[in-house]
């Protein structure tokens, strides 16, 4: 047997002048030992070499197990509605890396996310970083830059130890929390709230979405004189009063005022947050102008609709809080004899049975599919961990594709179709049934 080889692993190397962002991105992913390493430090001190001081913009960040993405998207075209120039920071994407950096509601373009990146990797020096600290703080750059009036940041994972926390924020938005990556933030909600409060800042304003937020959440508030907004004791949403505009189904009470929310696909609780977030920032802005701009507003993978006759829908639903939303859904559009079909597919490391029984009163069939990615469940496995749920009783597929064909396959005009499970499941959706052709 040879003898041990004492040869070290040269470093990945940095990509070259003209190099493409997919070169840039198989870079990250290749520099740092884990996907996922919580801490600020590393980002602080790569921070403070490409600021001198806090960036001049807004800094609104938003935490949550659930429903970050649509309340940003939310905050994004309220202030955009104002006026004012907006950069909003999300993950993970669906389809383009560049669906996570959006300046006035447009995704950034290659060549500007590139010069960001080139910029960061000159300041970080031999400071590690993983893929996600990386980006992060190349959208503050592109941010910087372009001169954004309110950065929008949504936390990738917790909020206490999240890269985005590195920067204070002016206003704070807690979505909900839930039980979700246990590994990493804990396996109870007071646990958990502790986390997702360590984006607030002393004597700033925040809003929190949840009705029954942890104590360990509102301690945090309390303790740091936060100016907390909270739903069920700080605003309401109700059932729409008669003579309310067609199409609103709910009114928002907030500091004396009414806000329709138009019925659209977004969860309520997150967009109520948003509007309460922007009546603190832009107090000016007509309530019934808001209303206009929330009526349209559609956010990718967000109970999409991308498909008729059979209804066809997808969202990034991966835990059981997401699941059960979801199902509420569902539940409103069943009518008469129509079925619900769903095609779910996860990752390894999610709670695969408690979305099951969280979906299973509403879902009538079941498909059940392999996802071919890192952390992604084989069809074999999703089929073994199902089998401890009642009433799943599904067909299994080797791809997302080859199951949505198995259920328009089943489906009648009546029915509907809802592909779930991860930003992963959607991706694979999306891909199919919006290719040209």
């Amino acid at each position: 047997m040879p003898p041990p080889s004492n040869r070290v692993t040269p470093p990945p190397a940095v990509p070259g002048v003209g190099a493409s962002l997919d070169q840039w991105l198989a870079y990250l992913e290749s520099i740092h030992p884990t996907e996922i390493d919580l801490g600020l430090d590393r980002v602080l001190m790569v921070l403070r070499r490409l600021f001198r001081r806090k960036p001049a913009g807004r800094i609104i960040t938003v935490a949550g197990t659930n429903g970050k993405g649509s309340t940003v998207a939310a905050v994004e075209a309220l202030l955009m509605a104002h006026g004012r120039r907006t950069g909003a920071y999300t993950s993970p994407h669906i389809q383009r890396y560049n669906e996570r950096v959006r300046i006035d509601g447009v995704d950034v373009p290659d060549a500007t996310l590139v010069a960001a990146l080139e910029r960061v990797e000159q300041a970080r020096g031999n400071i590690t970083l993983t893929y996600f600290e990386f980006g992060t703080l190349a959208a503050f750059v592109v941010f910087a830059d372009a001169g954004v009036e309110d950065w929008i940041l949504e936390v990738g994972l917790g909020g206490r130890l999240d890269a985005v926390n590195v920067l204070d924020a002016d206003l704070a938005i807690i979505t909900s929390v839930d039980i979700d990556h246990v590994a990493f933030l804990g396996d109870n909600r007071e646990v958990i709230g502790f986390e997702k409060a360590g984006i607030l800042r002393p004597g700033i304003p925040a809003v929190c979405a949840d009705e029954t937020p942890p104590n360990s959440l509102l301690q945090q508030a309390s303790a740091q004189g936060v100016k907390l907004a909270l739903s069920g004791r700080d605003y309401q949403v109700t059932e729409r009063a008669e003579g309310q505009a067609r199409g609103a189904e709910l009114v928002l009470h907030y500091l004396g005022e009414s806000f329709v929310l138009p019925s659209g696909p977004l969860p309520v609780a997150s967009v109520a947050a948003a509007v309460v977030a922007v009546r603190t920032l832009a107090r000016e802005l007509p309530a019934d102008r808001m209303t206009q701009v929330l009526s349209s507003l559609r956010v990718p993978g967000r109970f999409e609709k991308l498909g008729e006759a059979p209804a066809l829908y997808v969202d990034v639903g991966h835990n059981p809080h997401a699941a059960g939303w979801l199902a509420g859904r569902l539940q409103a559009l069943k009518s008469g004899n129509g079925r619900v079909h769903a095609v779910y597919a996860a990752l390894a490391d999610k709670d695969v049975e408690g979305v099951l029984r969280a979906m299973s009163a509403v879902v009538d069939h079941w498909y059940l599919a392999g996802l071919a990615v890192p952390r992604g469940l084989a069809a074999e496995e999703l089929l073994a961990r199902a089998g401890s749920v009642p009433d799943v009783a599904p067909l299994v597929s080797g791809s997302v594709a080859e199951a949505i064909g198995a259920a328009r396959k089943a489906a009648s005009e009546e029915d509907t179709i809802i592909v779930f499970g991860s930003f992963y499941t959607v991706a694979e959706a999306r891909a199919l049934l919006t290719a040209p052709g």
